[in-house]
């Protein structure tokens, strides 16, 4: 007997299975070989182009903008292909793990072209990473929603999937900056990037592959598919997952504004080149500092309660800082590390909290959509990311922004725009926004459980 307004029965079984800690251990890992290629992206992509490759810082957001509306395009096709194909998800990991190695190492290339020929090569080559990337990523996220149906058991992989995803935030925050500096011209080169490049692409790959191999197996095997039309008919109409995400595409603005920014306000604003650097990997050494911390808080409040909790710190940490106008390093530098344990927490409860709306649509709808749901997932979050970056080529430059000069007043006050309010106003709606979320606490095992209970669930 199908729920009321079903429309078809296409479910896993669901069981709480719970995989060893060793084994969801290392399959957590495979974040790290993602963030050292995400996080470089995040960090120094946008300082890359503009002071190294001497794009434009129009042409420059762009191109950022033009791979995350492609990457969340590709995130989408891979969802689709991965939902219907039935092919296990770890095979793309291990297809997919060289050759996004590869990809990554040619974003940092620097093509002896110049004007439109340069341009279009180092999109094209934007464009390879993206689609890789998504082949690779969208499964392995895709993972966690079979690999066990424990709420608390996802919310412990999130955890330690982000305590990798920060230790390679430190490591390329740390590294990119010491193998720079052994070139000439340091940051302001093309060498140092491209040789940091080759090493955690290198890393990445051989790590994704290991992970690809040995990942715990699926709980079961997909049912029927369903039409893309059905299928995405069922997301739509799925109010926790369309909240979750739109509150998430919030977060992300407010964290490409910041990390991005890091570079150019120790650069420019602070008037120390080598405080940046050193900034990034200290929000990257708080991310593993808070990551337990929040996870023992949510423990107790819930996750959707930890939304809220690290939007208002957050927001109270941009008003603090701007109130006391901090323009020296120290105090930029601890605003960073309050900022980033906001958004550890926010990640925290996204990757956490995704897995889980798969369920309570299957719940309201008798349909179960997985990959499908990282992808458009992946879509709305890169378009949200794309954007931001776009925005801040538009105001660097609006406000006239020039590498290697003393920047205008005009250009000064537009970075701390940037870093500043720009995060604020973005914290603030997704909080808004995630009240409408109706995964509040214990919601979600009662979900599993009747979906247990009802005939067909073929658990067991």
């Amino acid at each position: 007997m199908k729920p009321p307004n079903a429309v078809a029965d296409h479910r896993l079984p669901v069981r709480p299975d719970r995989p060893s800690f060793g084994r969801i251990t290392f399959f957590a890992s495979g974040d790290f070989a993602c963030n050292l290629y995400w996080q470089s992206l995040s960090f120094y992509l946008l300082f890359f182009y503009t002071d190294a490759l001497r794009l434009s810082p129009a042409v420059a957001g762009f191109v950022l903008l033009a791979g995350a509306v492609w990457d969340g395009i590709a995130a989408l096709m891979v969802g689709i292909h991965a939902e219907r194909s039935g092919r296990d998800y770890r095979w793309f990991v291990t297809a997919g793990a060289l050759p996004v190695g590869i990809g990554f190492v040619l974003l940092y290339v620097a093509p002896p072209l110049e004007g439109a020929a340069l341009i279009g090569t180092v999109l094209a080559m934007h464009l390879l990473f993206r689609t890789l990337y998504a082949f690779v990523n969208i499964p392995y996220s895709a993972m966690t929603a079979r690999i066990t149906g424990d709420s608390g058991q996802r919310t412990l992989i999130s955890g330690l999937r982000m305590l990798f995803g920060t230790a390679a935030a430190l490591a390329v925050a740390l590294g990119t900056e010491r193998i720079a500096a052994l070139h000439p011209g340091g940051m302001g080169s093309t060498q140092g990037y491209f040789a940091a490049a080759l090493l955690f692409g290198a890393v990445g790959a051989l790590l994704l592959l290991m992970v690809g191999r040995s990942a715990p197996p699926a709980r079961g095997q997909a049912g029927t598919p369903v039409s893309l039309l059905v299928a995405m008919r069922v997301l739509a109409r799925n109010r926790a997952f369309v909240t979750l995400n739109l509150a998430m595409a919030g977060v992300g603005m407010a964290a490409t504004a910041l990390t991005r920014s890091v570079l150019y306000y120790f650069s420019y604003v602070v008037g120390d080149s080598t405080g940046g650097p050193a900034a990034l990997a200290m929000m990257g050494f708080a991310g593993a500092v808070f990551v337990p911390i929040w996870m023992a808080i949510g423990a107790r409040t819930g996750t959707r309660a930890l939304w809220f909790l690290s939007a208002a710190v957050g927001i109270a940490a941009v008003a603090a800082f701007a109130g006391f106008g901090g323009n020296d390093g120290p105090t930029a530098q601890m605003f960073l590390v309050v900022m980033q344990a906001a958004l550890v927490g926010f990640n925290l409860v996204f990757w956490a909290m995704l897995p889980d709306t798969v369920e309570y649509g299957e719940h309201r709808a008798g349909v179960r959509v997985e990959a499908l749901a990282f992808g458009v997932s992946a879509l709305v979050q890169k378009l949200a990311l794309g954007f931001a970056s776009a925005l801040m080529g538009m105001v660097y430059q609006l406000v006239g922004y020039q590498p290697d000069l003393p920047q205008t007043p005009e250009a000064v006050t537009g970075i701390q725009w940037i870093m500043l309010g720009m995060p604020a106003l973005c914290l603030g709606l997704s909080a808004l926004v995630m009240r409408a979320n109706p995964l509040r606490r214990g919601t979600h095992a009662a979900i599993v459980a009747d979906l247990a209970a009802r005939p067909g669930s073929r658990e067991g």
